[in-house]
């Protein structure tokens, strides 16, 4: 096998996660030779909770405080530092905590393993915006069926193989995925309670009153992946498909180690490599990646490296493809000389190509959480420390049974604000159910998850926000130093109208009138936040701008015309500069769907359709 070094490499990739890993699996089996580079190194190895917390669904929380896996961005939600005060979160001079993974998987490592597909129309808006068809929803329903090994339809995919399949799923492709909320869980009186009554307060005014619960949840009824047989997204009481093979994460990792073990001569993986700029040919395009040699050199790790790390550069035949995400990706165009050329020249760094829409358009989803007390622990929590050998770990271990085989989510609906009601908005609000007490990103969150097992969280996720104003800036020229970053939320932002902090406001009353039957009853003992003396809009308004956060960073690097900020065309492909090209979470023009992780791996299989009809077209010889 050639060295890590050699120039016979048709790509390189820098990023392994749902973007990079995805595409240089597919490009490997497709006969392309590969290679990917990330900044960690194997996210099951390395400390004595893994590798736990990478393999327990419920123990995601606990990954994503991993010192193995963990990068710790600090971002700002507000430029104005009053109101960036007001976060309990935020940490002065430092910013709130943004988790991100470095490691083999990328950010797969440590989420939550949602796997939602996004809405159509998120697809048919790229495609009117670039005139490309490929892009149109019915187009790119296919990459979904490349990826997708639906588990969770069980009857369907039985009865698939005589012809019979309205669910739209894929049964073949490389993911598998599962139910969210294991049947074996239900013997808990306080978790039925919550299911049913939620479900009973949600159908209450719909003409059709939805069947039971239990029937619910053993069907296929909340399925919000199913093919849609008359217009419109799926709206109602839905469960949470999570990329997991027998209730244990399985995904991008597993396929790359698969397909290196098959194909080692097509794809070579180099772990704690750090990027550090684009090489550049003599006619300007990319020709390959400098890099570093070194574990834990990015300053945003845990427990950052002072060793210089060792240079080394790698060169690609045909093109390199950067997927570190929505902030290492402006980051590293940046540092390569492509990027705003005002910023550029602040940090010394020669211009290449001015492109202002690099860094720009960084959006967000909003999170906020309506906490409450339980009049008692969760019993399927009974005994619960998240750590090896104790009884909830036996049974996942034993029979990959009982909450452990789940991540938490107990139930969610999906609905649709005000600011959506009309007829071409797509719903925008997912209201979650956690088994735990989450109110964002901290140091030392998961051990309010581990610590306080009597709590149940609404998450409520607005999507398809109306911001547009985040911004991802260089710190320094030095690449292993975090970039800035700032979403500008709410009114410091491009939502002239507020329509977002309305939504999520609505959202919040309406997880109360949800939960106030549990309330009457006194299965739910207290709501400890918002809280009940903070009851008026301007109230609720005040309590989401002080303490929403985000999870899902997105659009810095967009497809779309340089005139109008975007950065890529239709193929990736970066304006101004060839045989370079960008596909992670950052490609997109506005934010889709609510969980980003299926759009990624989507647009991933489209972009290896890309590059492959590209080099069938351009034989080497004449590139």
């Amino acid at each position: 096998m050639p060295g890590a070094d050699a120039t016979d490499w048709d790509y390189v990739i820098v990023g392994s996660g749902a973007g990079g890993g995805t595409l240089a699996a597919r490009l490997a089996e497709s006969g392309m030779r590969v290679f990917l580079l990330d900044a960690g190194g194997d996210p099951r190895s390395g400390d004595e909770r893994l590798p736990d917390d990478y393999d327990v669904p419920a123990f995601h929380a606990f990954a994503c405080e991993n010192p193995v896996l963990r990068w710790d961005f600090r971002v700002r939600h507000y430029a104005g530092e009053t109101q960036q005060a007001r976060d309990w979160k935020h940490r002065e001079g430092q910013g709130v905590l943004y988790p991100r993974a470095a490691g083999l998987g990328g950010c797969t490592s440590h989420n939550a393993m949602i796997f939602m597909l996004p809405h159509p129309s998120d697809w048919d808006r790229i495609a009117k915006l670039t005139g490309d068809p490929s892009w149109h929803a019915t187009s790119m329903r296919r990459y979904a069926h490349r990826i997708e090994d639906c588990r969770h339809r069980p009857l369907w995919r039985a009865l698939r193989h005589i012809g019979l399949d309205p669910t739209g799923h894929g049964w073949r492709g490389w993911l598998q995925t599962e139910k969210s909320i294991p049947l074996s869980v239900l013997g808990d009186d306080g978790l039925v309670r919550v299911l049913r009554d939620t479900a009973s307060s949600f159908t209450r005014s719909l003409p059709t009153p939805l069947l039971s619960t239990l029937r619910w949840l053993r069907g296929g009824l909340g399925d919000p992946n199913a093919r849609r047989w008359r217009p419109g997204s799926f709206e109602g009481i839905c469960y949470t498909p999570l990329a997991t093979s027998g209730h244990r994460r399985r995904g991008v990792r597993e396929r790359l180690l698969e397909l290196a073990a098959r194909h080692p001569e097509r794809l070579h993986i180099e772990l704690d490599a750090l990027a550090t700029r684009v090489l550049f040919d003599a006619d300007g395009g990319a020709c390959g990646v400098a890099y570093l040699k070194g574990a834990r050199l990015y300053r945003a790790h845990a427990a950052p490296s002072a060793a210089p790390g060792t240079g080394h550069e790698v060169r690609a035949r045909r093109e390199v493809i950067l997927c570190g995400g929505a902030f290492n990706t402006p980051q590293l165009l940046m540092l390569s000389g492509i990027g705003p050329a005002a910023e550029l020249q602040a940090h010394g760094i020669p211009v290449r190509l001015d492109l202002p829409g690099v860094g720009s358009n960084l959006q967000d989803r909003y999170e906020i959480a309506v906490t409450h007390r339980m009049r008692a622990p969760w019993e399927v929590l009974e005994g619960a420390r998240f750590a090896r050998d104790d009884p909830l770990w036996r049974r996942w271990q034993r029979r990959r049974s009982g909450m452990y085989a789940s991540n938490g989510a107990a139930l969610g609906v999906i609905r649709r604000s005000s600011a959506a009601a009309a007829p071409h908005e797509e719903p925008d609000l997912f209201c979650m159910a956690l088994l735990a007490r989450f109110e964002g990103y901290f140091s030392g969150f998961s051990s309010w998850i581990r610590d306080q097992p009597d709590q149940l969280t609404w998450a409520v996720l607005k999507a398809h926000t109306r911001n547009r104003a985040g911004t991802v800036r260089l710190r320094s020229a030095d690449p292993r130093d975090m970039p800035l970053v700032n979403f500008h939320y709410f009114e410091e932002g491009s939502d002239a109208a507020g329509e977002d902090l309305k939504a999520v406001v609505e959202a919040i009353r309406f997880v109360r009138r949800m939960t106030a039957p549990l309330l009457a009853s006194g299965w739910i003992a207290e709501e400890i936040a918002p809280g009940p003396s903070i009851d008026s809009d301007e109230a609720l308004a005040g309590y989401v701008r002080d303490t929403a956060w985000g999870h899902h960073a997105s659009c810095s690097c967009a497809i779309g015309a340089p005139d109008q900020g975007g950065v890529l065309d239709s193929a990736f492909a970066v304006h101004g500069v060839k045989r370079l090209r960008v596909v992670d979470a950052s490609v997109f023009p506005q934010i889709p769907g609510f969980f980003v992780a299926a759009a990624i791996y989507m647009i991933a299989e489209k972009a290896a359709d890309a590059l492959l009809d590209e080099a069938r077209r351009t034989p080497l010889s004449a590139s």
